[in-house]
């Protein structure tokens, strides 16, 4: 299921939809990291291209991390 999220990155509130499992991916990708959420959905903002969405650059970003390898399940 696709639901609407809200962070607040560089004292800017925002949203956007995600489907579930990406979310629980990104917490499973922030928790590895020892960094909070918001301050992993921060950098992948800061560094997505301008002219994409940042719901495009989360789904993004943990394809990029599964197809690393670091999504498998034991």
């Amino acid at each position: 299921m696709i639901r609407k999220h809200s962070a607040t990155l560089h004292d800017h509130r925002t949203s956007f939809s995600l489907e579930d499992e990406f979310w629980a991916d990104l917490k499973t990708i922030a928790a590895s990291r020892s960094m909070s959420l918001a301050a992993l959905i921060s950098e992948i903002d800061d560094h997505r291209p301008p002219d994409s969405n940042l719901s495009s650059a989360l789904r993004l970003h943990v394809l990029s991390w599964a197809k690393a390898g670091c999504g498998r399940r034991p």
